[in-house]
């Protein structure tokens, strides 16, 4: 028989792609303010994976990564998608979505993205959001799945998924460490 125990906090994890550089790092820094410091911004990057924003935010998308140092509880992660979809809502410009943010969790095992959008390998959580598992950690790495998002099992996006997880590990060990001495 297994015996139920809470999960452990996990570090989360946020795509934000847009056209304006201003405007992105606009949503950023009210990220930080709500879930505190981040220890990973990644440089703005092209994002030409999909066409799928463009006919609603325009073309020349960028998009950066960011990681909090601050963990969360995975039960937290519909309540963060719906906060940042109200993000999204605060940010429109008219009526022009100008930023798309996108909320996960990286652990030790996989990346899970929060999403409103229902699949096969979607399970439902609650509040109208999914769980949609993007990468599984096997061997020493992470690897996308079949129906992993071209962008999200790229070379340079899997090195600083790898990257966030080797520190969110680092920061688990040092916790653990610091509550047994």
């Amino acid at each position: 028989m297994s015996i139920p125990r809470p999960a452990p906090p996990v570090n989360l994890f946020v795509s934000v792609i847009g056209t304006e550089g201003e405007v992105i790092a606009a949503a950023i820094a009210l990220l930080m303010e709500r879930f505190g410091e981040a220890d990973y911004i990644s440089p703005c990057r092209e994002f030409a994976y999909t066409d799928y924003y463009e006919r609603e935010m325009g073309r020349g998308l960028r998009r950066r990564f960011v990681s909090f140092a601050g963990h969360i509880s995975p039960e937290s992660l519909p309540e963060i998608k719906l906060w940042t979809n109200d993000l999204e809502r605060r940010l429109i410009a008219g009526e022009t979505r100008r930023v798309n943010i996108d909320p996960g969790y990286v652990a030790a095992a996989h990346l899970i993205l929060a999403t409103g959008k229902g699949y096969d390998h979607r399970p439902y959580l609650r509040s109208g959001i999914y769980a949609d598992l993007t990468l599984v950690y096997r061997a020493g790495a992470f690897r996308p799945l079949p129906w992993t998002y071209p962008d999200y099992a790229a070379p340079e996006t899997l090195a600083i998924i790898q990257s966030v997880r080797r520190k969110y590990l680092g920061q688990l060990q040092k916790i653990r460490k610091e509550n047994h001495d």
